[in-house]
């Protein structure tokens, strides 16, 4: 514990003089999805909501009165844009809605730093309903979605403009390869390809949770991520165990310790076999792999408020220290305050650099105590 303390009161230190530097400003696309979110926050464990319901619905239906609910953005790509945005990134979502989800994206991203001409707006919008309750790690969320539009969303969507944001971005962040349910792997695989031939950016890849599709996990591994076009993956822990597996790798035969144990070892295998760097966000450590070595840093503490989309904060500070090219320890570290920022936060806001600026302040402190 005393030197997390130590390393912690470094790394602040650290990140706190890193943003008060003048850094060059950088671009950033973002695909292809927007869920119009209801976050649904219990204070109660999964059996304690069932025995609820039942009971509920043991009289025919009724209420359960004192369950706070907030509507927000979703999306992976429209999250992290959002946190981009505000960190002062210039971001282009190229991302596919209803006419009202439209209207909402105008609202929650009116930075001057978000180009909105690249929107896409079908008959059906992509909805949420996040039930976050408790459990012995901490909150855990269980996400209800109808992806709608985005099933059908692929390489046939993007026009001449859209290729051309593409090739002019320093990072092209492609998220949520489930939701793309028909045609995820050939969206990332044309677009990671036609980055690379013509283009000058980084590709960055958060697939999210891919077993709702995973009879084309196969076709994802060998098309994209074992390609040469895929530079940074950002995977969670189930991520990096799912996509262990699919080289072949059981759990048992990896590691039959402890599950963060296993998460590792799954993470270096996937280092060991992909092309591009693999970036590792939990709730308890992040780290970062490639074939010359690891680097681990653990969490902030701080009172979590909310899962849903921390992982989209992460990657919003991932990409920054990326961009300003960070060492390792100092851009997870990044990635680990932007989203402790996020998850304590009561509104559910994504900091400025001079909100986190403030914020690493107070975590210095509290960590001197």
């Amino acid at each position: 514990m005393l030197g997390d303390r130590n390393l912690h009161r470094e790394c602040l230190a650290e990140l706190q003089k890193f943003l008060k530097t003048e850094t060059s400003e950088f671009s950033v696309v973002v695909m292809p999805d927007f869920f119009l979110d209801r976050l649904i926050s219990l204070d109660i464990d999964a059996k304690t909501l069932y025995n609820s319901i039942g009971r509920v619905a043991k009289k025919k239906g009724g209420s359960i009165d004192g369950i706070k609910q907030t509507e927000l953005r979703g999306g992976n790509a429209v999250n992290t844009a959002s946190a981009l945005a505000a960190l002062g990134a210039r971001v282009t979502p190229i991302i596919c809605t209803d006419k009202l989800g439209l209207q909402l994206i105008k609202y929650y991203l009116r930075s001057k730093k978000a180009d909105l001409s690249h929107i896409k707006v079908f008959k059906e919008a992509s909805v949420t309903t996040a039930l976050e309750l408790e459990a012995e790690s901490g909150k855990v969320n269980i996400m209800l979605r109808d992806v709608g539009a985005l099933t059908d969303f692929g390489p046939d969507n993007l026009n001449n403009k859209d290729f051309e944001a593409i090739e002019n971005a320093d990072y092209v962040c492609v998220f949520n390869w489930a939701g793309t349910r028909r045609f995820g792997t050939e969206l990332a695989k044309i677009v990671f390809h036609r980055t690379k031939a013509k283009g000058k950016g980084k590709t960055y890849y958060d697939t999210a949770d891919p077993t709702p599709n995973r009879e084309k996990l196969p076709a994802l591994m060998q098309n994209v991520l074992l390609s040469k076009d895929a530079d940074i993956l950002s995977i969670n822990e189930n991520e990096a165990v799912c996509y262990a597996k699919q080289l072949n790798y059981e759990p048992e035969e990896m590691n039959k310790g402890k599950f963060d144990e296993l998460v590792m070892e799954s993470a270096r295998i996937l280092a060991r076999h992909l092309q591009a760097r693999v970036d590792l966000h939990t709730t308890s450590f992040s780290a970062t792999f490639t074939k010359k070595g690891e680097t681990v840093i653990p969490v902030f503490r701080v009172s979590v408020l909310r899962a849903t989309g921390a992982g989209d904060a992460w990657n919003a500070g991932n990409i920054l220290g990326d961009a300003c090219e960070l060492p390792d320890e100092q851009r997870l570290a990044l990635a680990n305050a932007v989203a402790a920022y996020y998850v304590s936060d009561p509104a559910g806001m994504h900091p400025t650099r001079k909100q986190l600026i403030e914020f690493c302040s107070r975590l210095q402190r509290k960590s001197a105590e």
